[in-house]
């Protein structure tokens, strides 16, 4: 009867267990790591007064990022990326390639996923799918001297710069893997079909499609 008993008590422990374990309808988790975007961009030509074929390329952005699930069933979840804002520097390119930087601006990104996670609650390695709206909002737009020169500014009077807000598609896949009752690491891809475009003090602007790739890379706990 004491090993029946004692059998009982560890069946309970390791349901228990897997239980934590489990992504199952309700589990909430919170991550923290990093990520990088790269825009894989498109740009248009500045419009006039400007040289012919006057584009822009975009800088690559690594930052201190997290995020936040909630598995609606055992399979669907809701999950929210989170980071601190993003800089970016971008270029003269086309006809104006080599002149250097012409500017930088912060972008915060905001994401809300629909994901399907792949095999059993249980399992330990799981991978998914999700498909995202992206809102990007820029903002701290700083110019050089270098753009001034190029468009007409100067020293007292600098062409300054702002980007329009956008909404935009995200899908997405990943995996998320357990290391024990507790933590896991999640890795992601996903690709934002993105495109803005950048007004100047001058009257001038230019469309630019940023397509940014991201790559993420996290620890995170389950409550």
């Amino acid at each position: 009867m004491k090993t029946f008993f004692k059998a009982s008590a560890a069946l309970v422990v390791l349901a228990a267990c897997a239980a934590a374990q489990a992504q199952v309808a309700g589990t909430f988790s919170a991550r923290v790591g990093v990520t990088r975007i790269m825009p894989d961009e498109t740009s248009g030509n500045l419009s006039e007064p400007s040289f012919p074929g006057t584009k822009i390329s975009v800088g690559n952005a690594t930052q201190l990022s997290g995020g936040v699930n909630y598995m609606l069933t055992d399979n669907i979840a809701l999950d929210m990326p989170l980071a601190l804002p993003f800089k970016h520097k971008f270029y003269g390119d086309g006809a104006i390639a080599g002149t250097g930087q012409l500017g930088q601006v912060k972008v915060l990104p905001a994401t809300l996923f629909v994901q399907y996670r792949f095999l059993e609650a249980n399992a330990a390695f799981r991978p998914y799918v999700g498909l995202g709206v992206t809102y990007a909002r820029f903002f701290k737009n700083r110019t050089t001297a270098t753009l001034s020169g190029l468009t007409g500014g100067t020293p007292s009077n600098p062409t300054t710069a702002k980007m329009d807000n956008k909404f935009a598609l995200t899908p997405q896949i990943g995996f998320v893997y357990n290391i024990n009752e507790r933590w896991f690491v999640n890795a992601s891809y996903y690709k934002s079909f993105l495109k803005t475009k950048a007004h100047l003090s001058t009257g001038q602007s230019i469309s630019i499609k940023l397509n940014p790739d991201v790559v993420a890379f996290d620890i995170g706990y389950k409550f």
